[in-house]
């Protein structure tokens, strides 16, 4: 079985699916733990929003995650505006990322295109509001693998977790393709054996429930020096085991080459061409052809 998520800005349709390249979604528009952007976006400044947009479109991103999780701030007003303006500079396709429902609403109403729900639980009130939203506006979603019980250590529990999402969409009419399982990523700094747990995890998500998996990558190496080469190697890793997506920060350029490396390991990069595309180096001006061939022999 090949299950494949469809997506689309107003402009660009975006699969995620088993046999895809991975989607890399760019985490940067996002007010979390930034102060001067929270501060910004709250006055109706956009400016740095925009720059974001522009650098991980730039860095290779397929999908932008977009959040205006501000406190004291009127988030379904901000998202709004949010998204509006990245779309008016970017045909990427959009991740709607808040834990507000009204948030939610506002950013699918002006969305134009097919919007990827970030996100739902397992908690019963989460499911019930955010499910028939997203089958109001015919979108995918985003599952995250915790419930009233908080978020257990045991990825078994985890995994049930996440199947009680995906039948409880199939009551709101949504089949599993279009939801995506974040399994939960936890710090291995605090737990050390959460990497061989996660990739369990996936495996088990992608093989028996069948759905695709998406993560926030960052979260693994939380905590603990030289974050983007522990996130480099957990992410090549992640792959391996069957992930099709992740919120990444696109601007850490050891990640983006671990992702593309992997896609080519995996068979989804083709003759290697989207990464020679990226990394062949050019040929100096006037070294072309034969005779810059016999120039290089004779030094």
């Amino acid at each position: 079985m090949t299950t494949r998520t469809h997506l689309s800005s107003h402009s660009k349709e975006l699969i995620i699916g088993f046999d895809q390249p991975f989607t890399m979604i760019g985490e940067r528009i996002n007010p979390t733990g930034r102060k001067l952007l929270a501060e910004e976006m709250k006055n109706g400044d956009y400016s740095r929003v925009e720059k974001d947009t522009l650098a991980q479109m730039a860095a290779g991103v397929q999908m932008l995650d977009v959040n205006a999780g501000i406190p004291l701030a009127d988030e379904p007003k901000i998202l709004a505006e949010t998204i509006q303006l990245v779309q008016s500079i970017s045909n990427l396709p959009l991740c709607i990322d808040s834990s507000i429902i009204e948030a939610l609403e506002a950013g699918l109403a002006v969305y134009q295109g097919r919007a990827l729900v970030n996100s739902v639980t397992g908690e019963d009130e989460s499911l019930d509001r955010v499910l028939p939203l997203v089958k109001k506006y015919d979108a995918a979603v985003v599952a995250i693998s915790n419930d009233e019980t908080g978020i257990s250590e045991d990825p078994n529990v985890r995994y049930e977790v996440a199947k009680k999402i995906v039948e409880r969409a199939q009551d709101y009419g949504i089949d599993p393709q279009d939801v995506i399982v974040d399994p939960l990523v936890m710090p291995v700094g605090a737990i050390n054996s959460a990497g061989l747990q996660v990739l369990h995890l996936i495996s088990r998500l992608r093989n028996e429930l069948k759905v695709n998996t998406t993560c926030g990558a960052s979260n693994f190496s939380f905590g603990i020096p030289n974050r983007n080469g522990m996130n480099a190697s957990f992410i090549s890793m992640a792959i391996g085991a069957g992930m099709t997506s992740a919120i990444i920060n696109p601007l850490h350029s050891e990640v983006v080459q671990a992702v593309r490396a992997s896609d080519v390991i995996m068979g989804k990069d083709p003759d290697c061409s989207n990464w020679l595309v990226n990394y062949r180096e050019a040929v100096p001006e006037g070294t072309g052809g034969r005779a810059g061939r016999r120039a290089r022999r004779r030094k």
